[in-house]
């Protein structure tokens, strides 16, 4: 109350004469004006009376509802700003973002563009692109110049245009032959324009490559096989040559063996729809799926068929010896192990007896990088035990050959009383075959013995050990390296005769 009549004094004091006065300054200054006057003013240098207290109630009434509608107005004043500030906000933001995506759609937009209106000589033009802007006029020219310089239109499978001044500069750097050889090019410039087929014919135009892709390697597979007996085993850097006529002309430039080696591993041109009739087709062909099974089983097959030649061929010479009339069918030769010479390479030809399929197959190497590689076996115990089971040895032929002399030395030396002083033409006998023992053997004193009882086993049978210990002594056979000398303190433990006297000795009596 003491403010207010503060104020009214200074409205009266100043002249104002009426709260219109103070109302209108009031309402066009925010501040706390009365704090003013009143500071100016102060509340002691005046006297109020009975009349003025009556003025100063309805003073102060009007005051308060001046100032509450001030209050008012002041709200909507802050309010109107708030709202103004987020919508200018609002608006920056959607700007912005409008911004972006209009540049963005620009770019997009350029990229899409881009093409519609190319620099031929870009080398990132798609063959479909080229087809439809090249004119067959143009094309022709084209073709024409290739011929004159190569004198055939079998290019190669991609040739680009070098930058050269013989070409047009508008086909500079682009792969005519993918232009050419596609179907969507003859659909747009060829058919149905018999005239401009003869003219295509005139130049050797190979009609075959419009195929699809497939066709011309299914037809490559085929005639490499018919090539090389039947084979399909294509090496992964084949490729078809040019100019051969052995060869289909729309194949010349395939790269036949990497496209077998995508088959195999990628399934590549077998996808789809397509993949149960195009695999048929490769099986139709024996086309390889499993290069590894493949190899080992080729290997197997040659190793089987050494071993059979080789028991032949030593049964045939036991026939002949004149130490027995009769072969044991279980004997040394029969069950020895496969030592197949590391230089061995199937012969070829007919007369041989060795199958076309193995011709020039090299066995021995073959076998040495299984015994020091592990080649076909890493990691495949079956394929393992399929070898031992025809008599692969994995210790090497020298070891198992010495490892073979020094047991049948060791036999002989103890049936001789520590004597190793064997015949030449000496060769491990098997058991007679019969109770009367009609048969021819090496030395008399082996007919004591029983079968059961028979001092030599059954992997000797057949081993021709005066041979092997004459080519120790001559030759020097099994005694290299760093086991020579043990080899050597072996035989003199079992009582070998380094040089034994020259001359024939007594025939051994048989009974």
């Amino acid at each position: 109350m003491i403010l207010r009549s503060n104020l009214l004094l200074l409205a009266i004091c100043l002249g104002g004469g009426g709260i219109s006065t103070f109302s209108e300054k009031s309402s066009s200054s925010r501040t706390s004006s009365p704090l003013v006057v009143s500071a100016l003013l102060p509340i002691s240098s005046f006297t109020t009376t009975a009349k003025t207290k009556g003025q100063l109630t309805v003073l102060s009434s009007s005051l308060t509802q001046h100032q509450q509608q001030l209050d008012e107005k002041t709200v909507q004043i802050v309010t109107k700003r708030s709202q103004s500030t987020n919508a200018v906000s609002n608006t920056a933001t959607f700007q912005s973002l409008t911004s972006l995506s209009s540049s963005k759609t620009r770019k997009r937009r350029r990229r899409k563009e881009s093409p519609s209106s190319p620099s031929w000589s870009s080398p990132s033009l798609t063959r479909k692109q080229m087809v439809q802007a090249r004119p067959y006029k143009s094309a022709i020219k084209v073709l024409r110049l290739y011929h004159s310089m190569h004198g055939t239109l079998a290019m190669p499978r991609r040739f680009i245009v070098p930058q050269s001044a013989e070409y047009p500069k508008e086909w500079h750097e682009i792969d005519i032959a993918r232009t050419f050889y596609d179907m969507r090019w003859w659909l747009m410039h060829v058919r149905g324009h018999p005239d401009r087929v003869e003219e295509l014919n005139q130049l050797g135009f190979v009609w075959g490559r419009l195929q699809p892709e497939w066709n011309n390697v299914i037809e490559a597979l085929m005639t490499y096989k018919i090539l090389n007996n039947g084979d399909v085993m294509v090496p992964s850097t084949f490729v078809v040559p040019y100019g051969d006529n052995m060869w289909p002309r729309a194949t010349w430039g395939i790269q036949l063996g990497n496209c077998v080696y995508r088959i195999r591993s990628r399934h590549d041109f077998l996808q789809g729809d397509n993949y149960a009739s195009r695999k048929a087709q490769l099986d139709g062909l024996d086309f390889v799926w499993d290069v590894s099974e493949h190899l080992f089983q080729k290997c197997y097959a040659a190793l089987c068929h050494f071993a059979k030649l080789e028991r032949a061929r030593q049964q045939q010479q036991q026939k002949l010896s004149s130490h027995a009339s009769t072969v044991h069918p279980n004997s040394w030769h029969s069950k020895r192990a496969l030592r197949v010479p590391s230089n061995f390479v199937v012969p070829s030809g007919t007369e041989n007896g060795w199958p076309v399929e193995l011709w020039d197959f090299p066995l021995g190497a073959k076998c040495s990088a299984i015994r020091h590689k592990g080649l076909y076996v890493k990691n495949e115990p079956h394929r393992r035990r399929a070898l031992e089971e025809l008599g692969f040895q994995w210790s090497g032929n020298a070891s198992l050959g010495w490892l073979e002399v020094v047991h049948a030395a060791a036999i002989y030396s103890t049936l001789n009383g520590r004597n190793l002083d064997v015949p030449l033409k000496f060769v491990v006998p098997a058991p007679p075959q019969n109770s009367n023992k009609n048969v021819v053997e090496s030395n008399s004193i082996f007919n004591d013995f029983e079968h059961d009882a028979w001092p030599w086993p059954e992997n000797l049978w057949g081993l021709p050990l005066g041979q092997r210990l004459k080519d120790i002594r001559v030759k020097g056979a099994y005694l290299s390296g760093s086991s020579a000398n043990d080899r050597r303190a072996q035989l003199d433990a079992l009582g070998f005769n380094w040089t034994p006297k020259r001359g024939r000795k007594p025939k051994i009596s048989c009974k």
